[in-house]
């Protein structure tokens, strides 16, 4: 382990310092492009005003015989777009791959100063990350990139579940983390072929009550390990996203798959269809009746110290804290949605 010294120094003579706190970005939704397939490409710019962030994905989804137009693709899409206040990311191929080494010396070559983070998928330890850092570090010197690239690592194995904690906190240049519930489904052997969202078979059934029917609910396959990665991210001052949600076609389970992993702290989650972009917005959002309650917990309590009594129920410091919470997320998303920064009086 580094020394607390030494935790920030650059990697590589000339590399940029690394940032001692993570750039505040509204990041609601992470849409994801292949940007081999040209047409899709070419409605990037048309999109850029639309979302969050811009990924161009070069894993999981592009054919192995597309992977290098991909990443031709996704350096064309970066040098000819003016993305303004939207993120640039990538998903790079896994560190085992035969793509990743061209994949991390290409783009940062050609786009390092217009790209903000790298996607790593299947992390499984902090390692994976100190690799990666490195590598970063020394490209970044070398084609004199002037702000650090930053690492996003992907939870899709066992292994990488067990060691999150180290992995949130193998590097300044961490961004955060998401969820990639089908590779971990496959990882821990676990019997669905659902990519996110719940299986009608994992339930729960209330006791028996003589020959009354037993009342039953469906549970979250993803409960504990979004728990567990929240944690280890905000632990770190990082950035916790729920992955993907592939079933285009039931937008409701959708948006209740998101707003559970909004209420347990994640940032944001990936859109990978047009149709899932409003529901990440309006998830990924504070309501606004909880964000002017909010506001009368911090006007009622300037310093955040004491207790007060606000429409019958009591608030103290801790409740302040929550309501701090809620504000701040609320001011950053009426920065790019004024129509809403109108409603929550901001």
């Amino acid at each position: 382990m580094k020394s607390p010294r030494r935790f920030y120094q650059p990697l590589a003579l000339g590399a940029p310092e690394p940032y001692r706190e993570l750039p505040v970005r509204l990041e609601r939704m992470i849409h994801f492009v292949p940007p081999h397939v040209e047409k899709v490409r070419a409605k990037v710019p048309e999109l850029v005003s639309k979302v969050d962030v811009i990924l161009g994905n070069l894993e999981d989804a592009i054919p192995a015989d597309a992977k290098e137009a991909a990443r031709a693709g996704f350096i064309a899409m970066a040098r000819g777009t003016d993305f303004g206040d939207t993120g640039l990311w990538t998903r790079v191929n896994a560190l085992n791959s035969p793509w990743f080494l061209d994949d991390l010396t290409e783009i940062v070559a050609a786009v390092g100063d217009k790209l903000d983070v790298i996607m790593v998928p299947k992390v499984e330890g902090p390692w994976d990350i100190h690799y990666v850092d490195q590598l970063l570090a020394q490209l970044e010197a070398r084609h004199g990139v002037r702000r650090p690239i930053l690492v996003h690592a992907i939870l899709e194995t066992a292994e990488g579940v067990k060691n999150v904690d180290a992995i949130a906190a193998a590097s300044p240049r961490m961004h955060g983390m998401s969820l990639g519930p089908a590779d971990l489904a496959a990882s821990r052997g676990m019997k669905t072929t659902r990519v996110g969202g719940g299986h009608p078979d994992y339930r729960v059934l209330s006791d028996p009550d003589g020959d009354a029917p037993r009342a039953s609910a469906q549970q979250d396959l993803w409960h504990y390990t979004i728990a567990r990665m929240v944690d280890a991210c905000v632990s770190c001052g990082l950035k916790a996203f729920y992955g993907p949600f592939g079933d285009f076609s039931d937008p409701d389970a959708c948006e209740a798959q998101f707003r559970n992993a909004y209420l347990l702290g994640c940032a944001g989650a990936w859109s990978l269809h047009p149709s899932q972009i409003a529901i990440a917005e309006r998830v990924f959002a504070p309501e606004v009746e909880e964000v002017l309650f909010a506001r009368k917990i911090l006007e009622a309590m300037p310093d955040g110290t004491g207790a007060v009594m606000i429409d019958g129920k009591m608030q103290d410091d801790a409740t302040w804290k929550q309501a701090k919470v809620i504000v701040d997320l609320a001011t950053i998303v009426a920065r790019k949605a004024p129509e809403l920064g109108a409603a929550y009086g901001l």
